[in-house]
């Protein structure tokens, strides 16, 4: 997350540089805006598959969460 929101606030600082000194630049900002976007699509596509997965075994998660508790638990 923390790279989007870096991504993002690169692509309007760099737009609104760009767009005086070097607007022949500006497909490039482009590219970094549209690369914050897919990656922020993806990571929601996993946190939608994520969740349903956790639907279909919540025993498993449960496990899986108290197994993560006790390792927690011993550092």
């Amino acid at each position: 997350m923390v790279i989007v929101v870096a991504l993002s606030i690169e692509t309007l600082v760099s737009a609104f540089e760009l767009l005086h000194q070097a607007p022949e630049q500006l497909p490039y900002v482009a590219a970094i805006g549209a690369s914050a976007a897919l990656l922020l699509l993806a990571w929601g596509v996993f946190i939608r598959l994520n969740r349903s997965a956790e639907e279909l075994e919540p025993e498993a998660m449960q496990k899986t969460k108290a197994e993560d508790e006790a390792l927690e638990a011993e550092s």
